[in-house]
């Protein structure tokens, strides 16, 4: 017999889950249903994303051609410069370094840690 687990949420580390669940809040339109200083949430159609705080918690490099990066999210957007326009306002940053070219986007969003912004694909 095979167990098929179902993915009931994820959650990343952070130094600050209040801010970091807000920032990802407004990136994709979700609500936040709980939001304290050691852990927050949020959620959209039955899935959640949770940000609780982890003492002394440090960010990836970016880059690290070490492979230390722990995760990454890739956000899909109609309109990458507008999305990145919107999301720099909201509190990531614009790494220098774009492996992607054209294709994505990285940024850093509020606690350092990276993500991609990616055109949404067409048809």
């Amino acid at each position: 017999m095979t167990t098929h687990a179902d993915l009931a949420m994820v959650n990343l580390d952070s130094s600050d889950p209040a801010t970091h669940a807000a920032f990802y809040a407004h990136a994709l339109g979700w609500e936040t249903t709980h939001s304290e200083a050691e852990y927050a949430m949020i959620v959209a159609d039955g899935t959640s994303i949770g940000f609780g705080l982890v003492p002394g918690y440090a960010p990836p490099a970016w880059p690290d051609e070490s492979g230390a990066k722990r995760y990454h999210l890739d956000l899909v957007v109609d309109d990458v410069a507008a999305a990145e326009k919107d999301l720099l306002a909201a509190g990531a940053t614009r790494p220098e370094f774009q492996p992607g070219g054209e294709r994505w986007t990285v940024l850093l969003d509020p606690v350092g840690q990276p993500f991609c912004l990616c055109p949404r694909p067409q048809g």
